[in-house]
């Protein structure tokens, strides 16, 4: 498990967290999923396997992305196990 901070939010308390999920939409609006490991690659998954993990891992953040250029985003979000 690693000890940082999430990406991009400059927090007070560092997170535990042992692997981030995310799910962006593309401008076609096609949502992509990918787990992220620290010290790893970014490996894309499927939606299946990202579903999984949000309904059966315990959550410890999820972190909204927001998009300034575009209001009509479907989701883009993290999420820190």
């Amino acid at each position: 498990m690693h000890e940082k901070q999430m990406r991009y939010i400059p927090s007070p308390t560092p997170l535990k967290f042992s692997v981030v999920y995310t799910a962006t939409s593309n401008s076609s609006g096609r949502m992509q999923y990918h787990r992220i490991e620290p010290g790893k690659a970014k490996t894309r998954i499927s939606r299946s396997e990202f579903i999984t993990a949000f309904n059966s891992q315990h959550i410890i953040a999820i972190r909204p992305i927001p998009q300034k250029e575009n209001i009509d985003t479907v989701l883009q979000l993290e999420i820190y196990l």
